[in-house]
């Protein structure tokens, strides 16, 4: 049997696969194969139709029942743009911090959850150890979900799950559900001289954020609100405009990407009824004289939120493990309500490092938050192996 690598040892060689979610994350994929592979552990690849991405899946202990599965994904955000002082593609630690791209989120988790499960390998667990493993997290939980059809088919499905997300090993139980979209705005071109006689497209998409900005605006002031968030209630946000060929040519297109993050208590198809009756307003005294007027608004992908009881079996189950009194609830979406309501997988949130460092130039995690998550893995091997 090989040699146990350390988490730290584990980081350093993930952190050397330049995974951004536009490319392909096979190699790490391969590589982490591999190395469970050498410790006698069998796991499963669910890949694209290409083969250049997979999700990863892998069993410890007995397959006859639930067990414990730890989530994480393997892509990770670009660099480019970012001023960078310590390479991103290497690992490098410098006053007690580990900076590399994904330290944080998430491949810090992952290598710890690597190193419990090859720790794991060589005893004799009554209750097995999990491991899920997806690509594309970062573009909307996009790759995760072949891998719950796959759970999905499963003889027998974990009995609950952990998100390593960054949550400086706090136990978080809930998140807001997004829902990306997009509006299409048409109207029709004209010569700019001639600007009145034609009907631009990006005067149809500005009055479209004027709308989506008044309800906002009326949400904040009178709608729900959940105090265990940073933004205490549903946002609706305009994050990308697009039309126009040139100054002298009145666009008859336009688009606009937004997004809404709701609380469990905020229905999104009822915000986005709101949102298409105000753009029916914007169009209709315009109709008469542009019949081709048109605000199209379209779901372009969705994750759920999750909502976890704060006094549920596994919440008191993995505070126990990180030895945590409280809960939180983050404000950045992960898989774990895919796995919650998708699966009805109970699922909880917790992980080295904090979202304060991803995402960021010299992102980072410190060794202490990794000493941490390894420690509360240990503690849980020890549970499977009492059969918790």
């Amino acid at each position: 049997m090989a040699q146990i690598p350390s988490p730290r040892d584990i980081l350093q060689s993930l952190i050397a696969f330049d995974n951004v979610s536009s490319r392909p994350n096979r190699a790490l994929i391969d590589w982490v194969q591999d190395l469970l592979a050498s410790h006698g552990i069998a796991s499963t690849l669910v890949p694209t139709e290409d083969g250049g991405k997979a999700n990863l899946y892998a069993t410890i202990g007995p397959a006859d029942r639930g067990g414990v599965m730890l989530s994480g994904h393997t892509d990770v955000v670009p660099v480019e743009g970012q001023a960078w002082t310590h390479p991103p593609f290497r690992l490098t630690e410098a006053g007690g911090r580990l900076y590399g791209r994904g330290t944080a989120d998430m491949k810090g988790f992952v290598a710890c959850a690597l190193s419990a499960a090859l720790k794991a390998a060589g005893r004799p667990l009554a209750t097995p150890l999990h491991l899920a493993f997806s690509y594309d997290e970062e573009i909307g939980c996009m790759g995760v979900r072949s891998l719950i059809d796959l759970l999905e088919g499963a003889p027998v499905k974990p009995a609950f799950c952990i998100v390593g997300e960054p949550t400086d090993m706090a136990v978080a139980t809930g998140h807001k559900g997004k829902v990306a979209l997009r509006a299409t705005c048409t109207g029709r071109e004209g010569h700019s001289a001639l600007a009145p006689l034609a009907l631009n497209a990006l005067h149809l998409a500005a009055d479209c954020i004027g709308a989506i900005r008044a309800l906002q605006a009326e949400i904040a002031a009178t709608g729900r609100r959940d105090g265990d968030y940073d933004v205490p209630y549903t946002t609706v946000h305009a994050g990308k405009m697009q039309g126009g060929v040139q100054v002298n040519i009145v666009p008859n297109h336009a688009t606009i990407d937004f997004e809404i993050r709701s609380l469990a208590e905020d229905d999104p198809e009822a915000i986005i009824a709101r949102l298409r009756a105000a753009c029916a307003a914007i169009l209709a005294p315009l109709k008469a004289d542009f019949p081709e007027a048109d605000i199209r608004i379209e779901r372009l992908w969705d994750y759920p939120g999750l909502g976890t009881a704060p006094d549920a079996w596994i919440t008191r189950f993995v505070q126990g493990l990180t030895g945590a009194n409280g809960t939180i609830k983050v404000a950045f979406g992960t898989e774990g309500g895919l796995f919650d309501r998708g699966l009805a997988i109970p699922t909880v949130i917790c992980g080295p490092g904090s979202m304060n460092q991803g995402h960021k130039p010299d992102e980072y995690v410190t060794v202490e938050q990794l000493a941490r998550c390894e420690a509360m893995l240990d503690r849980l091997t020890d549970r499977l192996e009492a059969g918790l």
